[in-house]
Order: C-alpha cells, then structure tokens, then sequence
C-alpha cells in the first residue's frame, strides 16, 4: 500500500489545489470528501471513489477498504498530511478523491408527478448546503442551479450539505435552459417573488411542480418572473420582505409535500 508522510508530496499539492480552486477541480473532473458519512453518502448517490487517503491511528484499515470499495486505491498518509488536507475542524482521519458528475439537466430522472426546487443564482456556500439538506429531507424529485454563480463540488458546499449534495437529484444550466426544460417537461413554475404574487397556500402543487427561489438580496430575475404559472409570496408581519432563502423553500417545499399526502 502506498504511503505519504511529506505535506510537501506532489500528490498532496494536487489535492490541496483541488480543495482552494474551482479551475482544478473542473480540469480534472475530480473532488475531495472529507468524512466516513460523506464518503459512504458519495458512494450510495454513485459517485467514483478514485482513492482514498487515510490515517492508521485514527481509522482502521478494514474501516477504510468498507467504505472505499474493492477497486479504489487506498493511500497511508501521516497526520501532518492529513492535516494540511482536512477542512474541517473534526477529524475521522479519512479523504476521498471522487469523479464529480456532469449534472446536467437532460440527466435528470424525474417520475411522472414531480416535485422540483429550483434556486437561481445562490451564492451562499451555506445556503447551498441548507437548500440540499432541506431538498433531501423532504425527498423532492430534483433541485436544479439557474446560472450558479461556481462549482457545487467546492468543498464548503460538500460541508454544509453534509452529504446531501450526493443523496439529491441535482442539475445545473441557465436560467433560460431551466425554464426551457420545465416548460418542455409540462411542469408547472411556482416563483417565489414580491412581484404581481399571491399567498403560497392558496396554490394547488400537487401537479408536476418547479418552486423557484432566488436570492435574498436581488430576487428572481425578470425571465422567471415571466415565465411563471404563478408567483407566490410567504405573507410576513415583520418589518423586513424577504427571509433566508434556505427558509423560504423549506416552507414551500413542505408545504407541497403536505399537499401530497407527506
């Protein structure tokens, strides 16, 4: 089995730039995961575990080679390496290098009554990951990026979702290909907008169904607003109109899926 005590290897410098820029992760079609969960998540949503990097003293080998497959590679790395790789502030002594996926939108499979979180433009890491984390505990069919604004492979995204960037169905184009797929699927657009809209309950979205969001800051752009079936709005009685994203769809999203029987 391979090993590697120096933070100085090539291999190790590769890495890191893997986790520091979007352009090697793109060039090379591959990711980093930190942690058993996300590994064991990673490779459950078919994700390729390429290798995986690993501390004796803090994770048995048996632990390891259950986790990674039989075929991955299975590298010894000592704790300043590991160290020098982990992004986190708790440690379980494991890495993954995974093939990211294309993610796009003609992928996507969808049964025939779907329920679809589309969020355009979120620039948040940890809105990402709580948009996921919400999309994955109310099992909807997809969650689609309108024009995002970096990679979903960036290691704050992987973080924050805990692992549900893998569990998801997830699709990424602009916002006129997404709104050109939903249209094309005969699925219904729900906006979520301050504009021209009507309370969120009083809608029927136990039909093919897109829920839309944008950011706290800007909102949804003109094209979603026109192309909407509805725009909808969360009636508030505070002194502020908008709430973070990650909570507004939770709320829309639920409320769906109450709609349909969850």
């Amino acid at each position: 089995m391979k090993q590697i005590t120096s933070p100085q290897n090539s291999y190790i410098k590769s890495l890191l730039q893997l986790q520091e820029k979007a352009k090697a992760r793109r060039q090379s079609s591959t990711f980093l995961i930190e942690g058993q969960r996300e590994i064991q998540l990673a490779r459950k949503g078919g994700y390729e575990i390429v290798s995986v990097l690993f501390v004796p003293e803090m994770i048995t080998e048996a632990d390891v080679k259950n986790l990674a497959g039989r075929h991955t590679e299975l590298i010894e790395i000592s704790r300043d390496v590991y160290q020098k790789l982990a992004y986190r502030d708790t440690t379980e002594g494991i890495i993954a290098v995974a093939k990211s996926k294309r993610l796009e939108l003609g992928d996507l499979q969808l049964t025939d009554n779907p329920l679809i979180l589309v969020a355009e433009s979120p620039e948040k890491p940890g809105n990402i990951g709580a948009l996921l984390r919400t999309a994955d505990a109310a099992g909807v069919d997809a969650v689609i990026i309108a024009d995002p604004k970096g990679d979903l492979y960036n290691p704050n995204i992987v973080r924050s979702s805990v692992g549900c960037l893998f569990t998801n169905n997830i699709a990424t184009g602009t916002t006129d290909e997404v709104i050109a797929f939903l249209k094309e699927s005969h699925i219904n657009i729900y906006c979520a907008t301050l504009q021209d809209s009507t309370s969120y309950h009083t809608q029927n979205f136990t039909m093919p169904t897109a829920l839309v969001v944008g950011t706290e800051a800007t909102g949804l752009s003109a094209a979603w607003r026109e192309a909407s079936n509805k725009n909808i709005i969360i009636p508030m009685s505070g002194e502020i109109d908008s709430m973070n994203v990650s909570v507004a769809a939770a709320i829309l999203i639920f409320e769906a899926k109450r709609q349909r029987g969850f």
